[in-house]
């Protein structure tokens, strides 16, 4: 895909790796949307950047209705929309329902109305392409944070369906899958997450180099975090073997560091 001129709409993007799209993005020519919940931050990027701002809410359908709306007055038309909003809530089944039910309308349905929204004009011209970030976690999985964990699954085994169902109509789908990125997400998680992602963080702009590279290759999964690759093999191999792994890991989370 070539950025220089396109029309791209990043969601989430008034901080972390949003931001950091929509700045790598306008760097090399493309015409870009700034969205995000917070209106603030959103025209922020949106000035930074030389963008045009669109505060909305991206698991809401009348917000994505309005979102794509926007940007098509706004650019024409949406050659990339990075459906990346997305929210970390902690805690397993005992999770209060409110939790799940956030996670599922932002890590997931918002991709759903998103597809809504894009694939009538996409099919129709023959070409169009959406990013989904659904994290690593939608891959392998993250200990003590169910409702993210299975929603992020979810977001990812919608970006598979959508790609086996439209690649062939020139509609590209990729998976931006990374672990720890240095946002505001992974400041405000609870230790356990912190302890197992922090070692190995990436920054945003990292994120951005390996999404620019991914938009020339066309490649499903978008992985900043090389390592994922293999141990999504590993996990695919021997789930039982895999399963006995995470579950010391668990346990040795839950011993503390002086155990």
């Amino acid at each position: 895909m070539t950025l220089a001129g396109a029309g791209v709409v990043v969601t989430g993007a008034g901080s972390g790796i949003g931001a950091a799209l929509a700045t790598r993005f306008a760097a090399q020519g493309a015409r870009v949307v700034v969205n995000d919940l917070d209106a603030t931050a959103a025209r922020a990027v949106a000035a930074r950047v030389g963008g045009h701002a669109c505060p909305a809410d991206a698991a809401d359908p009348a917000g994505v209705a309005t979102l794509v709306g926007f940007a098509r007055e706004r650019l024409g038309t949406v050659d990339l929309y990075c459906a990346n909003a997305g929210v970390a809530a902690g805690g397993g089944a005992d999770a209060p329902d409110e939790a799940w039910d956030l996670s599922w309308r932002v890590n997931v349905m918002a991709h759903v109305y998103a597809a809504r929204e894009l694939l009538p004009h996409w099919l129709a011209v023959g070409r169009g392409r959406l990013l989904v970030t659904a994290s690593a976690a939608g891959l392998l999985t993250l200990l003590g944070r169910a409702p993210y964990s299975v929603s992020k699954h979810a977001a990812l085994a919608f970006a598979e369906w959508l790609r086996a169902s439209y690649a062939h109509r020139g509609v590209t789908v990729q998976a931006l899958c990374p672990q720890g990125v240095r946002t505001p997400m992974l400041t405000d998680a609870d230790p356990m997450s912190a302890a197992l992602l922090d070692g190995s963080a990436v920054t945003a702009e990292q994120v951005a180099d390996c999404v620019t590279e991914a938009l020339t290759d066309d490649r499903f999964l978008v992985l900043p975090h090389p390592e994922v690759a293999t141990w999504y093999a590993r996990r695919a191999a021997d789930p039982d073997r895999w399963l006995r792994a995470m579950n010391r890991t668990q346990r040795d989370a839950e011993r503390g560091p002086d155990a």
